[in-house]
This record gives structure tokens, sequence and C-alpha cells, in this order.
């Protein structure tokens, strides 16, 4: 029976854990490892999970996800490192940080996947692009395609694209609230009361995106169809196109992209 550890069970090691056993993974396969010693306890009447140690955790699985901050990952790999089997998977889901970073503090020839995945994973809509290390096979990428595809999408991509990733459908959800909001308020700007508003934002929203997936058109497409000459939704674009707002987003993950390689290189 396949076992496996994830150590650092927050909400995206909680994400993966509850989109497994929805999958069909049963409870004895899964073990958390966490330093909030009540989260452990919270997961296990939760979801009827093992809990343990890291070292512990990491030492009985067949596969280590490890889902902690970045600035965490320097006192949590030595202790994986140490306690793994040879063989053992290692799957991070640790922003910014190289596979070649995670290889150095295991055994020589563990195969590591790094993982970049995003928030609606919690809603199983999650995105995530995953990547080989240096001992990392095929076979390997497929197995992590599996356990991703549990909560959304995946893709496999080059290593070297994962920042460009983290700034695009890592950060993404973030921009897309933020402009929700923006149209929320707009919206009791204009008169609206804030319930009302929010309900015809977020399901135009939601069906925007359902449109723009099941249809397979193009995102210009979709939005001339919208845009009739001289109307009101061509009245809006231009005030858009006038603020610079396409290169505003354009600059915005140039940002996020570089923040991302500055935080893997620290």
């Amino acid at each position: 029976m396949t076992k496996l550890a994830v150590i650092g069970a927050g909400v995206m090691g909680e994400t993966l854990i509850s989109g497994l056993l929805r999958a069909g993974w049963a409870p004895e396969q899964i073990t958390a490892a966490d330093r909030h010693a009540p989260r452990l306890v919270e997961l296990e009447a939760r979801h009827g999970i093992g809990t343990a140690a890291t070292a512990d955790a990491a030492a009985g699985a067949d596969t280590v996800v490890i889902v902690v901050k970045p600035q965490d990952a320097s006192e949590v790999l030595p202790v994986v490192g140490a306690a793994i089997r040879p063989g053992t998977l290692v799957v991070s889901l640790c922003a910014g940080l190289s596979t070649h970073r995670i290889e150095a503090t295991m055994p020589d020839g563990t195969p590591v996947v790094r993982v970049m995945p995003n928030t609606p994973a919690q809603v199983d809509e999650g995105m995530a692009a995953i990547s080989a290390g240096a001992s990392a096979t095929p076979e390997h990428l497929e197995y992590v395609s599996g356990l991703l595809s549990a909560v959304g999408k995946v893709v496999i991509v080059p290593e070297k694209y994962q920042d460009a990733v983290t700034a695009i459908s890592g950060s993404g959800p973030a921009y897309l609230f933020f402009v929700v909001e923006a149209m929320i308020d707009a919206g009791v700007m204009l008169g609206l009361p804030r319930d009302i508003s929010t309900t015809l934002v977020v399901q135009t929203m939601y069906g925007s995106a359902k449109l723009l997936a099941d249809s397979g058109e193009h995102p210009t497409v979709l939005r001339e169809r919208v845009t009739s000459p001289g109307g009101t939704t061509a009245a809006a674009l231009r005030e858009l196109e006038d603020h610079r707002v396409k290169a505003a987003f354009m600059t915005a993950m140039e940002a996020a992209r570089d923040r991302s390689r500055a935080l893997a290189s620290s």
C-alpha cells in the first residue's frame, strides 16, 4: 500500500489531503506532520489520517510532500533528508525553492519534483505546474500529475518556467480577486446595494471563466462579441486602455516573476 507523508499541514497541505481522500485514497495511507500540535489534532478528527513528527512521517513514506513556507524550508529539508529511505520521491510545493536546492539536502539520487499550485485547489479547480529534478523520471512526473489532478488541472513544464508560472497562475487568483473587489466597489458607487453588486460581479466572473473554458474561443473573440460599436462596453474599454490597464498587468506580473527569482536565490 502506497504511503504518503504531507509535511506542513496548512491550508494547501490540507487541501491536498482532502482532495486525495475524495479521489479514493484511504486515510491510513496518509500521514501529516506539522510543528503545531493542535493542527494535527484537527486533521486527525476531520479526516481520520495519521499524524507524526516530521522525521517519523518521512521515514515511513514512499512519497514525501513538503508544503512549508520557503523561510521554514531550511529547517525542514535536512530533517526529511536524514529520515527518508532510498528511492523515496520528494515533492515540493514550496514557492521559489529550486529542485537543486532540495536535492542538496537529500541522499544522492533522490527524485525531486517541484510543484507550483494555486488556491482554487481548495474547490478542486486548482492549476498546478510541475517540473522534474535531476533524478526524477517521466514515471515520477506522471505519478505527481495524478496526485495533483485530485484538486485540479496539471501541466508539466521545464523548471526554468517556474518563476513565470508563479507570476501567472500561482499569484493569479489574487489579481482576479483584486478586479472583483474593484468591480463590486464600482457597483456600490453607481448606486447598487453591496450584496446585489457582489452577486452580479461574482456570477459574471464565474460565468465568463466557464464560457472561456468551455467554448475554446480566444478571449479577444469573446470580448469583441460583447463590444458593440459605440456602445457601453466600448466606452468602458476605452477608459481601461487610456489608463493602460493591460500594460499595468504585464508590469505587475513581471514584478511577481522577479520577486520569485529573488526568493529562489536568497
